[in-house]
């Protein structure tokens, strides 16, 4: 089995930087997901949010969750958040958003589309969206009962991940087999959402992750969800789709909403073309 594709962003500043950018293109086209280091987010900036994620679940939220394990009342937990830090939060979206489109210009170079087309595409009317999901997945004692998260793809356009450096947990599915995708200090996990495969024309892969319980600890995970607008048109690239080729073309063109609604009640089932 092949190792998990690490990239250092370092490396596009300097003479390997055809390397790195092979690096990239490999892992998009064979993996869809690829873990970056030196990506310009500072340590202790990253030590600051993981602190705060783990601080708020511990206060606010584990407590309320064991007494509803305890109650087998488990249709969801809700907390009031009083006490977060918002502007470390706010700071660390536009940051990952900030990554979020010099990773889409990157795959552009690699495809040979021109600089902001990816950007573009998601675009519509009003603009791309961005939102951040931080989760915290507790030990869980019979791990062979339940999934953390079921297998799926995700709906959107590119995904960003800082996830526990400790605990594992995340896999994807490669070649019918799934791989762990480890944990990496300071590392921000990038996956490819299924508009992207699209765009792509299938080039680039939305592979099917899931998120499987462990007995020994807690695991954080804050995604960040770099998506089109709801009113843009998704569709392959034409300039990935020859014209002599049009019969080639995998996918239909297709608002990303009416996308979102299929999606919603399809995304645990098995995933097709």
């Amino acid at each position: 089995m092949a190792t998990f594709p690490v990239i250092n962003l370092e490396k596009l500043n300097g003479e390997e930087r055809a390397a790195t950018m092979e690096q990239i293109k490999d892992a998009c086209e064979n993996w869809g997901f690829f873990q970056l280091l030196n990506h310009g987010i500072p340590h202790d900036f990253l030590d600051t949010v993981e602190r705060l994620t783990k601080e708020h679940y511990k206060k606010c939220m584990e407590q309320s969750f064991k007494e509803l394990v305890a109650s087998k009342a488990l249709e969801g937990l809700q907390a009031e958040v009083t006490d977060m830090d918002w502007e470390v939060m706010k700071e660390f979206a536009l940051k990952l958003e900030k990554l979020a489109e010099e990773l889409l210009d990157l795959l552009c170079e690699n495809l040979g589309l021109e600089k902001g087309y990816l950007k573009m595409a998601f675009h519509g009317t009003r603009g791309p969206t961005f939102g951040t999901k931080v989760s915290n997945y507790p030990p869980c004692p019979t791990p062979d009962k339940i999934k953390g998260l079921r297998a799926h793809t995700d709906a959107g356009g590119i995904i960003l991940l800082f996830q526990d450096a400790q605990m594992s947990g995340l896999q994807l599915l490669k070649d019918g087999e799934w791989v762990d995708v480890p944990p990496m200090r300071h590392s921000i996990v990038i996956n490819l959402g299924d508009q992207l495969e699209v765009i792509t024309n299938g080039k680039y892969k939305s592979v099917e992750h899931r998120v499987i319980a462990q007995t020994n600890g807690a695991r954080m995970s804050i995604a960040s969800f770099y998506n089109p607008g709801s009113d843009a048109v998704i569709h392959p690239a034409p300039a990935l789709v020859e014209k002599e080729e049009e019969e080639r073309r995998l996918y239909p063109k297709f608002v990303f909403e009416d996308y979102m609604k299929l999606y919603v009640g399809l995304k645990f089932q098995t995933k097709e073309p």
